[in-house]
């Protein structure tokens, strides 16, 4: 129920107004007309006047075709200029309600979730799945196709679970083969992705969205080449963080320089057994748990660590080895190749 005309373009307060005056023109879609009217007047900061229509709709005579996606969307704009105790109460309210409609259901889930209540968000995902969803224990709920609609439930549900580091189940599993992106989910909902995007900051939501274009033509390019065999590479900071939560790997990584030298001297050896296509893929810690959970593993497996380098490689992200004559060596120091670990 948001406007689709971009924001810059748009002056929120006289298009609300507008919309008020062809409702009472057009009583049969005052409904929907209404709802935008608010969400137009959300838009322009005036966030009691939209309330005030959200109660118009609420006390209308003639009642309403959906009226728990009504109460949602009040409660959400409740939430957002400080009347937290009433919001909570129409949230519980919807829940108990349980309504068929899956709208209502992501809207609180959502609201839950833009304060930081991840739980709370997790579990009415997970009622909104249970209620309008195949059981995830089903084995022939894999066979359905869900209706679009419960769609974001499935994707709001992953993103969630994902933010709490929980371990995929059936219903994320569905989600992902939902997802048509050559860019997975788990990647989507990398937590320090979706901080990111949440930002306030202009120049970074252009910078993530720079880097999923570039991820993409990334893919697209791994796509049209031979598949290379590709070395795991941790940056320092990165493997002292994955040391430091599964210290059963400190047998595999020593130390970051030994990590480094091993690298080198595995390429080197398969190159001069005569593999060609070599390539290396930098691992971060929050990747390599969700591809964990997506496997059903341990991230403290090291029999886990190839395949996560394999995986990387088929999304495009190894860099080729050795690096072309002058630039940079692939540890990321400011040297280049043939004065760091590519000097003989």
């Amino acid at each position: 129920m948001r406007p689709d005309t971009p924001a810059e373009n748009v002056d929120h307060t006289a298009e609300a107004a507008r919309l008020e005056r062809t409702a009472g023109l057009y009583p049969e879609d005052a409904e929907a007309l209404l709802l935008r009217a608010a969400a137009h007047l959300e838009l322009s900061g005036d966030r009691p006047a939209a309330t005030a229509l959200y109660d118009r709709l609420l006390s209308a005579s003639d009642g309403l075709d959906n009226p728990p996606l009504v109460r949602a969307l009040k409660a959400s704009n409740l939430w957002e200029y400080g009347h937290e105790a009433e919001a909570r109460a129409i949230i519980e309210g919807i829940r108990v309600a349980a309504p068929r409609d899956p709208a209502p259901w992501v809207i609180v889930a959502e609201s839950l979730e833009s304060h930081d209540e991840l739980e709370a968000a997790a579990e009415t995902f997970t009622e909104a799945a249970t209620l309008l969803l195949p059981p995830a224990d089903d084995t022939d709920a894999d066979t359905a196709t869900p209706a679009p609609s419960t769609h974001p439930l499935l994707y709001g549900r992953h993103r969630v679970r994902r933010m709490l580091g929980l371990p995929h189940d059936a219903w994320d599993t569905l989600a992902d083969a939902l997802h048509a992106s050559p860019v997975p989910l788990d990647e989507l909902h990398d937590p320090k992705r979706v901080w990111s995007l949440g930002s306030d900051n202009p120049a970074e939501l252009a910078a993530e969205i720079s880097r999923l274009r570039a991820e993409l033509g990334a893919y697209r390019e791994a796509l049209s080449r031979p598949f290379p065999v590709a070395i795991l590479h941790w940056p320092a900071p990165e493997l002292s963080e994955l040391l430091s939560a599964y210290p059963t790997l400190a047998a595999e990584y020593p130390s970051h320089d030994t990590h480094l030298s091993t690298i080198e001297s595995s390429l080197r050896e398969l190159s001069s057994s005569g593999t060609a296509n070599l390539g290396i893929v930098t691992g971060t810690v929050p990747s390599y748990e969700a591809f964990a959970a997506s496997e059903g593993s341990s991230p403290g497996d090291i029999a886990l660590l190839p395949q996560y380098a394999t995986t990387l490689a088929a999304r495009g992200r190894a860099v080729a080895w050795p690096p072309q004559r002058g630039a940079g060596c692939w540890c990321g120091a400011v040297r280049a190749y043939e004065g760091c670990h590519g000097a003989v």
